[in-house]
């Protein structure tokens, strides 16, 4: 009896690590021999950088001249710049200041008996008309109270403490820091205690309700504080501003305030100074500061002081402070929907084709071929997105400080999380449009809806089109919430300002709404897996 011997069939496939590296050359090839696929990519990398060029060179700045257009000035002629505080940041730094010399170590007390302030709400005052037309009214951050500055150079390091329109006693330093201390405003009948002491570099604030009890607040440090510091009284109040915004309209009045502020027990401990007191508007060389200067003054009466003063100290928000960096990166959602088109088509066109049966009889692990699709792709759009944003952050940022534009400082750390976090949405919105192919297995359905979950919502929100709030609520709950991945402003609590996306203010934190899309992406891919391995190719 003879007997035969019969080979078990070996998969040409290699399994494990060399399978999936076969794989992986397989759909990288795919890529880059698909001519059309090629051109998309390139074509993404192209918009991405395009619209952020027209973005910067489209709004030439100009200044000055008479009402025929005589001795008019444009581009970096007319570039406005803010001061910078200690940490590098644009700020705001205009406010009225009695203040003494103090040398060394030393401290300041007073109690704040009201506050008391005006405010205009037609944008803008007339110097001959001083006060008149503005309506009685302090704002929420209105503030008079005491101060430590190093000198009186806009954007110097300060600590304060003060009381404000209706967000209670708060210390505040170095202009991004606040801390809040009791509640309630300063009135005749419910008066508030200040202190400051400085230490060195250090400055300690305190609050107290009788001037017999303290609290402390906080601490801070002034960073490269000479021996010789100014401290005193002061008051400032930022503009009022009231915006209204329905669909495709948006509208805003107000304009500048003023803040009056009555301090009695004031002692003053440590000063070189021969108890004089010397006021000065910092910030008055501005037009603002102009307007107003006749109302900027202090007035001393049996030991009472009454200050007022107008501006703010706090960073630089919202609009008209600058442009920021990544303005620049504007044409991401162009170069999205180029993305968006490539990697769909580098799913559907196979089963448009039937070339998937040709795949998966290969490769069995059906999981195995998604995967290998998604890293190609993902790596792929990631390339493209690094390449695009490296070159259209600085080209762009470029022509618009040329065009006249003051550029709002950035970390380098922060800009290179602008260029990366624009990669990483190029490559996990790849991954996305993948995953959303393999379920609905057609091009034209694949790209309308992921360019709907995710371009669509942005340009909306961002375009002023909505209201704030549906906005908000846009870029919270949907994909293009990881638009804030480019997001380089930072909305302070302590600063009244229009936060909304038109604005270049996104809802989340810039990797928060990052992770929104991640959540996305991850549920529409495990969708996918789940389906690819129960139906027929």
């Amino acid at each position: 009896m003879s007997t035969t011997t019969v080979t078990p069939y070996r998969s040409a496939v290699h399994v494990g690590r060399d399978g999936f590296a076969q794989l992986l050359r397989a759909e990288w090839t795919k890529v880059r021999t698909v001519r059309g696929w090629s051109i998309g990519l390139v074509l993404a990398a192209l918009l991405t950088v395009l619209f952020g060029v027209l973005a910067a060179v489209g709004g030439q700045i100009s200044c000055g001249g008479g009402p025929d257009g005589s001795g008019s000035k444009s581009g970096a002629a007319c570039r406005q710049v803010p001061p910078l505080g200690p940490d590098g940041e644009a700020v705001s730094d205009s406010f009225y200041f009695a203040h003494q010399t103090l040398a060394g170590d030393g401290s300041i007390t007073a109690r704040v008996t009201s506050l008391t302030g005006l405010y205009s709400t037609h944008g803008g005052i007339e110097v001959d008309a001083g006060t008149a037309g503005m309506t009685p009214g302090t704002q929420p951050w209105s503030k008079a109270g005491i101060i430590v500055k190093e000198n009186t150079t806009q954007g110097s390091p300060y600590a304060a403490m003060m009381t404000t329109g209706s967000n209670g006693v708060r210390m505040q330093y170095n202009y991004t820091r606040d801390i809040a201390g009791e509640p309630g405003m300063a009135s005749a009948a419910s008066p508030q205690w200040l202190r400051l002491t400085r230490s060195g570099d250090t400055v300690t604030g305190y609050d107290s309700v009788d001037g017999v009890h303290w609290t402390e607040v906080g601490t801070a440090v002034l960073p490269g504080a000479s021996s010789t510091v100014q401290v005193g009284m002061f008051a400032a109040a930022p503009n009022y501003t009231v915006t209204s915004q329905g669909f495709g309209t948006a509208s805003a009045v107000g304009g500048p305030t003023l803040t009056t502020g009555t301090f009695d027990d004031v002692s003053l401990q440590g000063a070189s100074a021969a108890g004089t007191w010397t006021g000065t508007a910092i910030g008055s060389d501005s037009p603002r500061g102009q307007l107003l200067a006749q109302a900027e003054q202090v007035q001393q009466s049996d030991g009472a002081f009454s200050l007022t003063g107008t501006g703010d100290i706090a960073p630089a928000s919202g609009q008209g402070s600058g442009r920021p960096v990544e303005q620049s990166l504007v044409g991401a959602f162009a170069g999205l929907i180029a993305i968006i088109v490539v990697a769909a088509m580098f799913v559907t066109a196979e089963y448009r084709r039937g070339l998937i049966r040709l795949t998966l009889a290969a490769s069995p692990r059906r999981g195995r071929v998604l995967a290998a699709k998604v890293v190609v792709i993902g790596v792929v759009a990631f390339v493209v997105g690094l390449v695009a944003a490296a070159v259209a952050l600085p080209l762009g940022d470029h022509l618009a400080y040329n065009h006249g534009s003051y550029l709002l400082p950035v970390s380098s750390l922060t800009k290179a999380r602008l260029i990366v976090g624009t990669a990483a949405l190029f490559a996990v919105v790849a991954v996305l449009a993948v995953a959303v192919g393999t379920l609905l297995r057609r091009s034209a359905a694949t790209v309308t809806l992921v360019i709907v979950a995710i371009v669509l919502p942005y340009i909306l929100a961002v375009a002023s089109v909505l209201p704030s709030g549906v906005a908000e609520w846009l870029t919270r709950l949907t994909p293009a919430a990881a638009f804030a991945i480019q997001q380089s402003l930072v909305a302070y609590p302590q600063v009244t300002a229009n936060y909304t996306p038109a604005n270049g203010y996104f809802p989340l934190s810039p990797w928060a709404g990052f992770a929104v899309l991640c959540a996305y992406a991850a549920l529409a891919l495990g969708l996918a897996v789940y389906q690819l391995r129960r139906r027929d190719a």
